[in-house]
């Protein structure tokens, strides 16, 4: 198996949260023909903007979730049975309520990230006509991020996208294996999580403590 990285999204407020429970009212009244006092109605836009702000100075200051925070090797995910170039596909990685992008560049270069914005956790999408490797795009509030390394290009976001490391099977067939903080070097990144679990491949990397550890294995 061999493992392609790419050279050198957060969950966002899910059903539940004050802002959903208070544009539902909004909604409920407007359904309802009833007549909504301007008091009211500053009332709630408050209320929604102060959900927002919240949500907003959590992934600031990292109180949410990130994508990659794991210390663990997760397991491997199988992504895709094939991709082609200048195709992508959603999944994902590393739980179940990861959102993850993969996409194949123009050169055949395998690419993945979290799709969670670093702005404010809304949905990254790829767009294949903007320019040579395309982009990836937030709309909520117009970030841009490089295809082919992730960095902000464009917008608000703070931090590039967090990577995901994928594999390439003989099949065809694509492989998510492991996660990178954002900003997180590569060789770090699968050091920090192969390290324990997979000395033989903590080997192969040159991870610092690598041959310490295959070594004790075999004793």
């Amino acid at each position: 198996m061999s493992l392609t990285e790419p050279p050198p999204p957060v969950p966002g407020p899910g059903p539940g949260t004050v802002a959903d429970e208070a544009a539902g009212q909004l909604r409920d009244r407007i359904s309802a023909d009833s007549l909504t006092t301007r008091r009211d109605y500053l009332r709630i836009v408050a209320t929604v903007s102060g959900g927002l702000a919240i949500g907003g100075v959590g992934v600031a200051s990292g109180i949410l979730h990130r994508h990659g925070d794991s210390e663990t090797l997760p397991r491997a995910k199988k992504v895709t049975d094939q991709l082609a170039p200048g195709e992508s596909v959603a999944f994902r990685f590393p739980g179940d309520e990861d959102r993850a992008l993969a996409v194949r560049l123009s050169d055949g270069s395998l690419v993945g990230y979290s799709a969670v914005c670093t702005h404010l956790a809304c949905a990254v999408l790829w767009r294949e006509d903007r320019g040579t490797d395309g982009e990836l795009y937030c709309p909520c509030h117009e970030g841009v991020f490089d295809a082919r390394t992730g960095e902000v290009t464009a917008g608000p976001p703070p931090r590039p996208l967090p990577r995901i490391f994928l594999t390439e099977e003989n099949d065809g067939s694509v492989w998510a294996v492991a996660t990178a903080r954002s900003g997180e070097p590569a060789k770090e990144a699968l050091c920090r999580q192969f390290g324990a679990s997979r000395p033989d491949v903590a080997g192969m990397l040159g991870c610092p403590g690598a041959d310490r550890a295959t070594g004790s294995r075999r004793t």
